[in-house]
């Protein structure tokens, strides 16, 4: 219908160009004539002809007079090119090509302007529809046949990927709380996925994880968190990230949604980007909370921590995962099992990169954890590397490596020499 409705706009502007404006466009033009007779009287006529291309004349005042026949023209074909008919020559005004006419100057806002306003007018048609289709949507939703919960399901995330229609979805606790409900009955793991989607693109907006959050959307959220599809994982893990960021009450809420003990046991996943966001939602829920540190270690969490500060590369992943273990590396029962399972020897390998953060984080660590590592064997190259850093500028990482040097040494002569302090690098802030 739109293309139609646009096919008979192009014509009534045609038709009106050609009725309206015949001068300016060059098709019927008239002219003006002068005519004697024979016993020298003179009157003047009107006659018409069709005039299919421009023709520039040479002189002057018709040039001036031909531009000026055109300016209609080329003001339209800047505002509404698409009405421009294919083949039509337009008179052109610029003499330098290194300058703009003011018209070529004209084109670009007006197009910006004509693109805002079918915006505006597409944002309204999608907020009207989706309006109209909420409350038989949502219907649809809670019924019992799962073939029809699926299909609308299916209807309602391609809704939520239009600015407008989300908006007025998320403005209805009874579509959300339909969703969610869905999600949690359903076994059938498209619909799961196209539930997991609707609520990921809810969670942009500060109203969209309102709304989850109000309608009991983190303990369907945290069940997703043990589905085998590895899409639905990612829409579940990045809406509870986005939860705990931004919504107030959240982490109460994970915790009590035992969401922790599901996180954990990803962290044996392999996709960098995803265990990315699922270190920083353990640093989040950790952070100020023992009894989150203690579950994080009751589910083996230190181990798989450690396992990646030493196989993967990506910085983002490594900042984040640092930055947990700098939380649990305050804990006295987290700190031994960091120990044990390598964790000074991980993190001394990101001492020497180029990321001064994750850098940072790892000696902030390191020191939280020395004083339990005084026994710890193969710290050999990590007290080569702390030794190193002692010639540092930075303030930081000064009161870092000397703190992790002095609890490493202290009353252990073989760390001393491991160290280089009795080849001739003492220090005299370490006072060793």
């Amino acid at each position: 219908m739109e293309m139609q409705m646009g096919n008979e706009g192009r014509v009534k502007v045609k038709e009106w160009q050609q009725t309206y404006y015949a001068g300016d466009s060059g098709i019927q033009s008239g002219a003006t004539t002068v005519r004697t007779d024979d016993d020298g009287t003179e009157y003047s006529t009107k006659q018409y002809s069709t005039v299919t291309t421009t023709v520039v004349s040479e002189n002057p005042a018709e040039v001036e007079s031909q531009y000026a026949l055109t300016r209609a023209q080329r003001v339209r074909a800047a505002m509404f090119p698409e009405t421009v008919m294919e083949g039509t020559t337009i008179l052109s005004t610029q003499t330098d090509p290194s300058q703009m006419t003011n018209v070529q100057r004209l084109a670009e806002p007006s197009q910006l302007l004509k693109t805002a306003i079918v915006h505006l007018i597409n944002y309204q048609d999608d907020a009207e529809l989706a309006t109209r289709a909420i409350p038989e949507l949502t219907k649809l939703l809670n019924d019992e046949d799962q073939v029809v919960v699926n299909k609308a399901s299916l209807i309602v995330n391609q809704l939520t990927r239009k600015e407008a229609s989300r908006r007025a979805l998320m403005a209805s606790p009874q579509m959300v709380a339909a969703v969610v409900r869905a999600m949690q009955n359903t076994g059938d793991m498209e619909t799961a996925r196209a539930t997991a989607s609707i609520l990921h693109n809810l969670s942009h907006q500060r109203e969209g994880l309102l709304s989850i959050f109000k309608c009991g959307g983190i303990p369907a959220l945290v069940r997703m968190l043990s589905s085998p599809m590895e899409s639905v994982l990612f829409y579940a893990i990045t809406t509870l990230h986005n939860l705990l960021l931004h919504q107030e009450g959240a982490k109460m809420a994970v915790r009590l949604a035992d969401g922790l003990q599901r996180m954990v046991p990803l962290l044996k996943k392999s996709n960098p980007k995803f265990l990315a966001i699922t270190t920083d939602c353990l640093q989040l829920l950790s952070y100020g909370n023992q009894e989150s540190k203690l579950i994080i270690l009751a589910n083996s969490g230190p181990e798989g921590l450690v396992h990646i500060m030493r196989n993967y590369s990506y910085e983002k992943l490594l900042w984040t995962t640092s930055r947990v273990l700098k939380v649990l590396s305050v804990c006295p029962s987290n700190k031994p099992a960091i120990v044990d399972a390598g964790g000074m020897q991980a993190l001394g390998m990101h001492l020497t990169g180029s990321s001064q953060r994750l850098m940072q984080n790892c000696l902030w660590t390191l020191r939280n954890l020395s004083d339990a590592a005084t026994k710890q064997e193969g710290l050999d190259s990590l007290l080569q590397t702390l030794v190193g850093l002692l010639s540092s500028d930075d303030v930081n990482m000064l009161t870092c490596s000397t703190g992790i040097l002095s609890n490493l040494t202290c009353n252990n002569a073989r760390e001393k020499q491991d160290g280089g302090v009795y080849r001739g690098t003492t220090s005299p802030t370490t006072g060793l």
